[in-house]
């Protein structure tokens, strides 16, 4: 008999269905092909579903034919795709995530009060040069706590702080910490901020890790939050696995297990969760709990503009 525990909260979070929704509602309303830059968010099941439905994804706009409607991804724009939209009169669906929006307010804010800006993040995740891009002045990023140590900035200069809303709070706390250790005028938002669903997630594979034998994350390799949960499994000494669907779950790691915690990033969908559960159903008795965790109701709204566009005439 294996016991599976799946983690709550897991998958989706309110970001990632608002932009899906997006998407969706604007292929339901228009005759035309809906074309988005970048993946509207990072998992290819998601991906390859929207285009089987019409959405045709490109990496810049110049791909996109004039008159196009367009969808900009969850994980935000530079300001200088927004404008180049604006340029050609493009009709656009913003779905940029509203907690990796209010980051982009805070860093421009921090830099209208003369404080020079670090990122906390990876530079070449497209939420970082999003937000990079949405600020007027210039922006350290700063991945880790080696970066903070290389800032070649004087120690009274006034700083500010935003934060990449997909890490690890744990590391950037430590980052955080250096951060005010180093300079001596420094602001920011508190790490719950990050995101709330990052934290949840993080915190519920904390508390699988305490119980399970073995550790399955559902997610993309190239998702900065499913790495994360991966990662977090690794470092608290079970023997964890990040796997994009079923077909990649290896028999032989369940040897000699008798409990598996299983969770999924913020972007990966339930269905691939449970089709997991029924591949490990065709290798033995399974019977299946759900942790307890916390209840996320939030909601985000879809956008204003996807009513009045789709009633101005984008067919």
């Amino acid at each position: 008999m294996l016991r599976v525990l799946l983690a709550e909260p897991r998958g989706f979070c309110a970001g990632v269905v608002r932009a899906i929704g997006i998407v969706d509602e604007a292929l339901i309303q228009s005759d035309k092909p809906v074309y988005v830059r970048h993946e509207i968010v990072h998992n290819r099941h998601v991906v390859d579903d929207l285009k089987s439905k019409g959405a045709v994804f490109v990496e810049e706009l110049d791909e996109i034919p004039d008159g196009a409607l367009t969808v900009f991804s969850a994980h935000g724009v530079a300001r200088s795709v927004v404008e180049e939209a604006r340029r050609r009169a493009l009709p656009v669906l913003d779905a940029t995530c509203p907690l990796v929006a209010k980051v982009h307010r805070q860093g421009q804010r921090y830099v209208q009060q003369g404080r020079r800006l670090v990122l906390i993040g990876h530079e070449d995740h497209p939420e970082v040069v999003g937000t990079v891009g949405q600020i007027d002045g210039p922006v350290y990023v700063t991945p880790d706590v080696a970066a903070v140590l290389a800032l070649d900035l004087h120690p009274d200069i006034p700083l500010a702080y935003i934060t990449q809303t997909t890490l690890s709070v744990d590391d950037t706390n430590k980052v955080i910490a250096v951060l005010k250790t180093r300079f001596n005028d420094v602001v920011g938002p508190e790490t719950s901020d990050i995101c709330y669903a990052a934290q949840n997630r993080q915190n519920a594979v904390r508390d699988l890790c305490k119980v399970v034998d073995v550790l399955i994350v559902v997610g993309a390799s190239y998702s900065s939050n499913s790495r994360r949960l991966w990662e977090i499994g690794c470092e608290s000494g079970v023997p964890s696995y990040l796997v994009a669907d079923s077909t990649e779950v290896d028999p032989n790691w369940l040897k000699g297990a008798s409990t598996v915690g299983l969770t999924a990033g913020a972007s990966a969908p339930e269905l691939l969760v449970q089709s997991v559960v029924d591949l490990l159903r065709t290798l033995d008795e399974v019977e299946v709990f759900q942790m307890s965790g916390v209840a996320e109701n939030v909601e985000f709204r879809l956008p204003a503009g996807l009513k009045s566009m789709m009633a101005d005439g984008v067919q």
